[in-house]
Parts: C-alpha cells; structure tokens; sequence
C-alpha cells in the first residue's frame, strides 16, 4: 500500500465521519464532546416579575466546554489530511515529508475551521443542564383559572423563557380567584400546591 492510498482512504474515512456528523446535527443525535443546557433562577423581590424562583437567587451555570478532540473536528482532520495529502502526492511530486507536513498542517486548518465554528456558532450560547433550572417549588405565577374550594383551578407561569400550565390547588384549601399572583409551595402529581403572592409577602414583613 502506498502513501498516495493511505492518503485517499484517510480522506473516505473522514468524509464519510462528516457526513455523519452533520446528519446527527440535522436529526439531533449527541455527539462527544457535545454538551447542551442552560438556566439560571429568579430570586424573589416584592415586585413582580411574571417568571422565576421565590426565595435565593442562583448564578449561572458555568459555560459549556467542549473538547478539541470531538467527532466533527477528527473527520474535519482526516477530510483535509487525506485530500490534501493525496494530491499533493499524485500530482505534485514533492518529497515525501514535504507533502506529509503540508497534509498534517492542511488538516490542523480543517480542524480548527470546525472547532471554531462550533464553539463561536453552535454553542456560543449553551450553557450546562441543571436540574433547579425547571424545579416547581417557588416558582411565581398567576392563575389562569380560578381555584375554588378544595377544589383545582390553573396556574400559568414562565420557565426557561417558556410559557407553561400547570393544573393548582390552594395549599390551605381555600378558594383562589383567577388573575391572582401566587407562589409554588410543593409539587406532587403533576399538580402545583399554591400560596397567594400578598400572603407570602405579609408573612415576611410580620417577622
């Protein structure tokens, strides 16, 4: 085997490991080296805010890393190794370190076009998953339904910079009326246990 079909079968193999690199982007499969998320909490204050968490505020999650060696930035070497590689070998006649050293730096280039069009592009705004992101206990809504007594009414409210519903109960049974600022105190089944908003902040100014 000569180095004009190592060069050719590097450049099929990284070609073909692009193709499937970018398939998995277009039908979402996850790929190494690829970490997706973000959130971060609002921390309640007496006034309003139509989203977030009552009580602590938390900080960001860190900025999602992403390691050089991943399955894009390798096909992108082979691909650029092996088609740089291979004609520079077939046609050019040069020396055979020549052309291998101008194959290792064609290939760095490709890689590096793929890296830094991931992290700049891609995932410029990705930030790690974390679980608090989507808790319900304190979460600040308004009810769309009313809650009667004993009974189960509706709460809307936004998480992540989504709009979302959820079926309530009044935590003390009562009857709630509808538009009414509440906060989340437990979650179970499915249903969110509320409090209005007024009496969570009277409750605090009494103490």
């Amino acid at each position: 085997m000569t180095w004009t079909d190592i060069y050719l079968i590097c450049f099929i193999v990284g070609f073909s490991l692009s193709v499937i690199s970018a398939l998995s982007g277009i039908f979402d499969f996850h790929l190494p080296g690829m970490n997706h998320g973000h959130g971060a909490h609002f921390g309640g204050h007496g006034g309003h805010a139509g989203h977030g968490h009552f009580g602590g505020l938390h900080g960001h999650a860190d900025l999602t890393h992403t390691s050089v060696f991943n399955f894009g930035t390798i096909a992108a070497f082979l691909t650029w190794f092996g088609g740089v590689g291979y004609l520079l070998t077939r046609y050019s006649g040069l020396l055979f370190w020549v052309a291998f050293s101008l194959s290792t730096v064609g290939g760095i280039v490709g890689a590096s076009m793929v890296f830094l069009f991931l992290t700049r592009v891609l995932l410029a705004h990705e930030r790690p998953l974390n679980s608090l992101d989507y808790e319900m206990v304190g979460v600040f809504g308004q009810l769309t339904s009313a809650i009667r007594e004993g009974g189960t009414g509706e709460i809307s409210f936004s998480q992540e910079g989504v709009r979302r519903g959820a079926p309530a109960r009044s935590e003390d049974g009562t009857a709630i009326q509808k538009n009414t600022d509440v906060v989340v105190t437990r979650y179970e089944s499915g249903v969110a246990y509320v409090r209005r908003w007024d009496d969570m902040t009277e409750t605090k100014e009494t103490r």
